[in-house]
């Protein structure tokens, strides 16, 4: 019933988007004597600020066009090169990387928002790296026919992605995806396996959430798992192609979010109001565009959401040794050679300063040299990977550490 009225009220909300944005266009008409003096802008600018807002929202795309290299331009090229139900992996790539580019796996969250929340991350290590994104699906759009799809398979899939890249490959990870992302890094390191990453960027990831839990922490640990598994986990409806799957829908993961930050946002919104009254474009445009992403969801499988409540906030399986892959035990202490970079940063509401940090505590065979912290000032959580502080102070730090351990020779050569 949960979905069936969330879709009831997504399609009077639709409706109403749409009469409100008539109301605008019919506002805006330069006939119209309302459109230049009295209370007609003020109107027009509240229904538009409303129809944005109530607008229905698809899956955006990355729209990376061109990428700008030391003062040049070129045009990037984005294609699908593995394909599987739950995701698909991205190739990004321009004609001014040079033959040795380094290539970059980066590892999108699968936790209500799309792998487009991450273009701003994409955008800037492309210039200098061959980029590859996970583009996970949205739940509701697969048939129940491709099966369930577990943190055990959401290793996997990391595991045939860093396959199908081939060895020497670097991988990042932003927020949730730190945790299978380092688990597939150990299974694959206690294997020896070619495609191993030489290097394993976490920002902002819940490693250990016992390091100064947060909110999120918070309602995680406060409710037994049958709460989740009974209150927010429901039913895909039968207009989807995944009609009949279990899952946690993503307008829940949104409202939790609003309800985090609801006075700056609702702040957000009376400002795009007040420079629409003032004519101010561009700063309407940046705010719209800022909630255009935000607000474009995906629903999660039921069996990766639960699991994720469990082993990550509740029992902190990872850092205490008793994740289990397929039954196999994970052993951090297997990563010996892939070099780790944690950042975090210094006003983040979401992954608290120390959790991704545990993550070079945990790995007692990887030499110091191999290990790297940045705590970054003045930046929240989206400011991680996103943003000029990502881009001109982040991002740098990011593509050294890369740089710097672009193979494994170095550690052979000490040993």
């Amino acid at each position: 019933m949960l979905y069936n009225a969330y879709e009831l009220n997504r399609a009077w909300m639709t409706g109403a988007s749409a009469l409100a944005s008539a109301g605008v266009e019919l506002l805006n008409n330069p006939l119209m004597p309302a459109r230049w003096f009295g209370v007609g802008p003020v109107i027009s600018s509240a229904l538009d600020v409303f129809a944005h807002a109530a607008a229905p929202r698809g899956k955006p795309a990355f729209d990376i066009e061109t990428v700008t290299v030391d003062g040049k331009s070129y045009p990037v090229t984005e294609a699908i090169v593995m394909h599987r139900p739950f995701g698909n992996l991205l190739r990004f790539t321009h004609n001014g990387l040079p033959e040795n580019a380094p290539r970059l796996l980066i590892v999108a969250p699968m936790s209500g928002h799309f792998a487009t929340l991450l273009r701003g991350t994409v955008a800037r290590m492309l210039e200098r790296a061959e980029v590859f994104v996970t583009d996970w699906a949205d739940a509701k759009s697969v048939p129940l026919s491709a099966g369930s799809f577990s943190l055990d398979d959401y290793i996997d899939y990391v595991i045939g992605f860093f396959e199908h890249i081939g060895p020497g490959a670097h991988a990042m990870a932003v927020c949730q995806p730190s945790v299978p992302l380092f688990a597939a890094t150990a299974l694959m390191g206690e294997d020896k396996h070619p495609c191993r990453p030489l290097t394993l960027t976490m920002m902002g990831g819940p490693v250990d959430t016992r390091e100064a839990p947060t909110s999120v922490n918070d309602v995680a640990m406060q409710r037994p798992l049958e709460w989740f598994q009974h209150t927010v986990i429901a039913t895909v409806p039968l207009a989807y192609p995944g009609a009949g799957r279990k899952v946690y829908p993503g307008f829940l993961q949104l409202a939790g979010f609003m309800s985090m930050n609801l006075g700056q946002h609702m702040q957000s919104h009376y400002q795009m109001f007040q420079h629409l009254v003032a004519g101010d474009g561009e700063s309407v445009d940046s705010s719209k565009a800022f909630y255009e992403e935000y607000r474009s969801v995906c629903d999660l499988p039921a069996e990766y959401y639960l699991q994720t409540i469990e082993h990550v906030f509740q029992k902190h399986s990872l850092p205490k040794g008793e994740l289990l892959h397929r039954g196999q035990p994970i052993d951090l202490g297997a990563i010996t050679d892939t070099a780790l970079l944690a950042i975090e940063g210094e006003n983040d509401d979401i992954s608290g300063i120390g959790q991704t940090k545990a993550s070079l505590k945990l790995t007692p065979n990887l030499p110091e040299s191999r290990k790297q912290y940045l705590l970054a000032p003045d930046v929240g959580h989206y400011g991680i990977f996103n943003g000029s502080k990502w881009r001109n102070n982040i991002a740098p730090v990011v593509e050294a550490w890369m740089a710097k351990h672009a193979s494994r020779k170095e550690l052979k050569v000490v040993a």
